[in-house]
Order: structure tokens, then sequence, then C-alpha cells
């Protein structure tokens, strides 16, 4: 719990979210895209960047989902919301 790997965890979750977000972007798409980030790191801030990655990713694509009913990747389609009838 150092200073530089709290700064990376909240870089992390935040950049996972804006990838999310996107239609057909999902956290292991977003953890190969930002891998290239951590190469310079120490290893234990790169594994809490990467799961930061990965967890921002599975809360964006919920976010997409419910409120654009979009849903971002697979995991993501129970939170879809289907059009409801009332009639």
């Amino acid at each position: 719990m150092t200073t530089i790997n709290l700064i990376w965890l909240v870089e992390g979750s935040a950049q996972g979210t804006v990838l999310g977000m996107l239609p057909g972007l999902g956290p292991t798409t977003g953890n190969a895209l930002l891998m290239p980030l951590t190469f310079t790191m120490a290893p234990d801030t790169a594994l809490v960047m990467m799961c930061a990655i990965y967890y921002g990713a599975m809360f964006g694509g919920s976010r997409s989902s419910i409120l654009l009913n979009v849903p971002g990747d697979g995991a993501a389609v129970a939170s879809a919301c289907p059009e409801v009838d009332i009639g």
C-alpha cells in the first residue's frame, strides 16, 4: 500500500472504466491494450494496475449496459434492460 501503487490503482480503474463503456471492448481487451503502460513499472505496481483495469472495465461495461442498453461485453448482457410494453 504505497503511494505510487494507490496512484496507479486510481489511474487504472479510471482507464478501465472508460474502456469498459465502449461497446466491444471488455476487461480482457482493455488489459491487452493498456499492457504496454506496465512494462517500465515494478512488478507489484504493474499487477495492481492491471487488476484495476480489469475491475474498472467490468464496472464500465455494466454502466453502458444499464444507461444506454448497449452491453460492452458478455457479462453485462444481464444488466441490459429489455423494452417493457405496458400495453
